[in-house]
């Protein structure tokens, strides 16, 4: 299968924990196609967005399996593959600005009271 840079990268992880990683360690968590590899997500990466990418590390979640009706058949969720990319000394790109703006907004609310 020959997927392209814009087939590669899904999208952001949008979760506390991403947001923290992103914030304190420059780091991004991106849902990938399940097919995609590290060299084709930071090739990507690097060309749509004119970063320098220093480090990828993958991680397969499969579905969990649940039970439907009454117990007698069994479902398995989607499998999600995220990648963790550190970006090179210098470089960043925030993916959570519109975030960032809210919680600094609310720090400041807080102090103010």
């Amino acid at each position: 299968m020959d997927l392209s840079i814009y087939d590669i990268i899904q999208g952001p992880v949008v979760t506390d924990k991403a947001f923290r990683l992103n914030k304190k360690l420059k780091k991004l968590v991106l849902r990938i196609h399940p097919q995609a590899n590290k060299p084709m997500v930071a090739e990507a990466l690097e060309k749509l967005f004119e970063v320098k990418v220093d480090n990828v590390r993958i991680i397969v979640r499969k579905g969990k399996f649940r039970k439907t009706r009454r117990g007698r058949t069994m479902t398995q969720g989607a499998t999600v593959k995220k990648a963790i990319v550190t970006l090179a000394e210098g470089h960043s790109l925030d993916l959570f600005d519109q975030a960032g703006k809210v919680s600094a907004l609310a720090e400041i609310e807080t102090k103010a009271e």
